[in-house]
């Protein structure tokens, strides 16, 4: 208690800085789970990918990334364990912040597409094995988490696959694609448009001070949704009809699929924003709990918006700055992508993510995007995955748990012996 209240500007400052540098690590390394398809189906460049993130990143962390964030913050371990001694709880969140941070770095700077979700996890874990060890931390809500990391790329597998499938049976495998293009994709808009809305309005916008029932909530999202629909089909009836059985055929069919990835991108973008802002700003609300009650170990504690905001920042910051290394890995090397794979891959993980993060279950946004590329390449056929890619991809992360509680317990161990 006395410490905290010696520090409390130090220790306050010294965790939004880690905070706001594990954003800045969730932004570099995971924008290319919601750019990276976008860029490597070649609908958008990587600039125009880096500004619809920048936007729709920010949107979904700030406005839906609260219930994630409440998760992260007292889901994992017991606090009560800590009341005796808060201070080590609040060196353990900023050690894990930290350490997540600075995993990520050194996983981007390679190139390799690792979870944030994992880094934090884990760091989490380690520091609290440590200080109190194993009886203080919520195994079961662990279990649930672990689990989501392999239900979530699996659903999202399923759902890609299913959408590609019904893009070939609709679109790109009958007598006149073109049309059928036309026809179809305005709806794939609106339903992606509906889903977003929905998560925003029932689970977001709480956060900005605005309340709205469940049943406005759809009203609101059908009539936002039918909007983006109809100028996607005002917009798509302008394109010109080109000659059947031609190169050309196929060519403007996936430039009409390039529009609605734009869609999809945002989306994707919304839905990773509100997933994993929890993971920077869950621990920093618990520091910030500990240090606004006079060292009081609160079982809940408000997240200010500021900290949301802080996140969202950090999040811009690093996509802007270091994503690009990471693009290249997730949309270029896995299997090859044209906009309509591209299309259904980023909607299965949009809707996977969006699920989650109205549930409150912190998932891995990267696992569950791999999951949906992968569900698009089994589609087409297993040979059209590069195994020996992918396989790389799996080992970094069996090495990101790990990585994250070994340097959580470093850092934990500098800052209580400085403390001592």
């Amino acid at each position: 208690m006395t410490f905290i209240a010696e520090h409390h500007q130090l220790l306050f400052l010294f965790a939004c800085f880690c905070g706001l540098f594990m954003a800045w690590g969730i932004g570099a390394n995971d924008v290319a789970n919601a750019m990276g398809t976008s860029v490597g189906a070649r609908a958008l460049t990587i600039k125009q990918a880096i500004l619809i993130a920048v936007v729709f990143e920010f949107a979904g962390a700030y406005l839906a990334g609260g219930e994630v964030t409440s998760t992260i913050r007292k889901g994992i371990i017991d606090y009560q364990a800590f009341s005796t001694q808060p201070e080590l709880l609040v060196f353990g969140m900023i050690a894990s912040m930290l350490a997540a941070a600075l995993w990520l770095l050194i996983a981007t700077s390679f190139g390799w597409p690792v979870s944030t979700t994992h880094s934090i996890v884990g760091a989490i874990i380690g520091f609290t094995l440590i200080s109190l060890g194993a009886d203080a931390i919520k195994w079961s809500k662990v279990g649930k988490i672990a689990a989501s990391w392999v239900t979530s790329p699996a659903l999202a597998g399923i759902v890609s696959f299913t959408l590609y499938k019904s893009v070939e049976r609709f679109i790109l495998n009958t007598s006149a694609p073109f049309k059928n293009a036309q026809r179809f994709v305005p709806v794939y808009m609106f339903l992606t448009t509906f889903m977003i809305a929905m998560v925003t309005f029932i689970k977001g916008l709480k956060h900005v001070g605005l309340d709205v029932t469940t049943t406005e909530s759809i009203y609101y999202s059908i009539a936002f949704a039918m909007l983006v629909g109809i100028g996607g089909k005002l917009y798509l009836s302008r394109i010109a009809e080109p000659p059947h059985n031609t190169p050309d055929d196929s060519n403007h069919v996936e430039r009409i699929f390039a529009v609605l990835m734009i869609v999809t991108a945002c989306a994707m973008a919304f839905a990773h924003g509100s997933n994993d802002v929890a993971n920077a700003i869950g621990p920093l609300a618990a520091v910030i709990g500990v240090l606004n009650s006079s060292g009081a170990v609160l079982q809940q504690s408000t997240v200010p918006s500021w900290a949301l905001l802080l996140g969202a920042t950090g999040i811009v910051i690093g996509l802007t700055t270091l994503g690009y290394k990471v693009i290249v890995t997730v949309g270029k090397k896995i299997t090859e992508l044209t906009p309509s794979r591209g299309f259904a891959a980023e909607l299965a993980a949009a809707c996977t993510v969006v699920l989650a993060s109205g549930l409150g279950i912190p998932i891995s946004t990267t696992h569950t995007l791999i999951g949906a590329i992968l569900g698009v390449g089994i589609a087409r056929g297993v040979s059209n995955i590069n195994l020996g890619v992918v396989t790389k991809i799996i080992t970094s992360w069996l090495v990101t748990l790990p990585a994250g509680a070994g340097f959580s317990i470093v850092i934990y161990l500098l800052l209580t012996s400085w403390a001592i």
